[in-house]
């Protein structure tokens, strides 16, 4: 039997993929160019961290008792019985490099960005992989609630650059470790009669971190959780005021947002501001991205108190919310197929090949030695713009004949000429 590519996760592979039109390359090409495009205006630098790093990395940034840590990772001991895992996410190992090979700039906050493989162990579905990729942001050394705006700003300009609209900013802050302590105490006091008589092990659970009950698909649960109070009312005066700021600011860029009180992330590290951007396209409020503050982050896996404030963007999502949405994103054309008409021309056709390429212009050419009639159906089959004619004709004369293989149109030209009208 032939092999398969393991569940949960997805080849990307050349076009065409009829069935999987979301996993074409040129797609996550496109979307991996555009995104740098629009950071690196912002000033943010590329980062690439390890596959894999020391498991207590993640237990310390994401908390032993999230389901990252306790369902998803995947972990293993290696060959000199080190404890290491899959990275679930991009944070904590950008944060460990920017600790330990000290590249902060004096006086100025550090822009990151980055595009990584992610692994999470759970039940594969639409937009739900075993094997995820992300895009991310990272700002590192700002408390000021701009660097937040910043960061929401870029991801919703994103997913416009890529085409999209009817996405949401839903924003939330869920204060400081006090707010949250406090908070958790009504949550819990809220549900009292729900968890009486539930598993121990579900309610000691909910007891290590009330809020994340707040993001539950449960019907019984979120019955259960219906009047509680928001937490915004419950917040510190000084996470109060960031969060205005925050808003204001997020104004003042005209990005749309909705303000709700079950967005709190699943990571332990978060702090005040924290946001997701859906669309519903996908049949149910998938989130493409999330992100938040994390200012306790990089003092919890040994380094000094630094504000950060962050986002994640999953390309999976992504790219199928483009594709129920219908927005188009094309192949990149080949800009031409050479054709030696006569034996004589193969030489200076592969002459002309490698001139066009150092111009930078994508040209395939036969490799195979095929008559005349064969090199026009591998043009024909190569999808490019135009194939390029050398013959006899051609060669005494300086030209070189041009057909449009959509039409069938041909026209002459100088040889010289051939890369400004290929440009035009």
């Amino acid at each position: 039997m032939p092999y398969q590519r393991p569940r949960g996760t997805n080849d990307i592979t050349p076009a065409p993929r009829p069935n999987e039109p979301a996993f074409e390359v040129h797609k996550w090409q496109h979307a991996e160019r555009t995104f740098q495009g629009l950071v690196e205006r912002y000033g943010y630098q590329e980062i690439r961290t390890p596959m894999f790093e020391d498991i207590e990395l993640f237990i310390r940034s994401s908390g032993e008792t999230s389901d990252i840590v306790t369902k998803e990772m995947y972990d293993f001991y290696d060959k000199g019985e080190r404890h290491v895992a899959l990275k679930p996410e991009g944070t904590a190992p950008v944060m460990r490099s920017y600790l330990e090979n000290k590249f902060a700039a004096p006086g100025l906050p550090t822009r990151l960005w980055y595009f990584s493989h992610s692994f999470r162990y759970g039940r594969p579905g639409k937009g739900r992989y075993r094997q995820l990729h992300q895009l991310g942001l990272e700002l590192i050394g700002s408390s000021s609630p701009r660097a937040d705006a910043e960061i929401i700003t870029l991801a919703y300009r994103y997913f416009s650059a890529m085409g999209m609209t009817g996405q949401k900013v839903l924003l939330n802050s869920i204060g400081k470790p006090a707010d949250r302590i406090l908070f958790g105490a009504v949550i819990l006091k809220h549900t009292e009669s729900y968890f009486a008589d539930r598993d121990p092990a579900e309610r000691a659970k909910a007891e290590a971190n009330p809020l994340r009950l707040l993001d539950t698909k449960d019907p019984g649960l979120r019955e259960a959780l219906a009047g509680l109070p928001s937490i915004l009312k419950h917040l510190s005066p000084e996470s109060l005021a960031h969060f205005e700021s925050v808003k204001a600011a997020l104004d003042e860029e005209e990005i749309p947002y909705q303000i709700s009180d079950d967005v709190v992330r699943g990571l332990d590290y978060y702090t005040d501001t924290v946001f997701e951007v859906v669309n519903e396209s996908l049949g149910e409020n998938l989130s493409l991205a999330g992100g938040g503050r994390y200012d306790h982050l990089i003092g919890q896996i040994g380094g000094p108190a630094t504000p950060s404030v962050g986002v994640g963007i999953g390309v999976e999502r992504l790219l199928l919310t483009l594709e129920s949405l219908g927005i188009a994103q094309p192949v990149p054309p080949l800009d031409a197929f050479l054709v030696a008409a006569t034996e004589e021309a193969k030489p200076p056709v592969r002459k002309l090949a490698n001139h066009l390429r150092e111009q930078g212009f994508k040209v395939l050419l036969d490799l195979d030695d095929k008559k005349l009639g064969a090199q026009f159906k591998s043009a024909d089959r190569s999808g490019a713009k135009v194939a390029l004619v050398l013959g006899d004709d051609e060669l005494a004369a300086g030209t070189i004949t041009v057909k449009t293989l959509a039409t069938g149109e041909q026209i002459s030209i100088p040889q010289a000429d051939l890369a400004a009208y290929l440009a035009r």
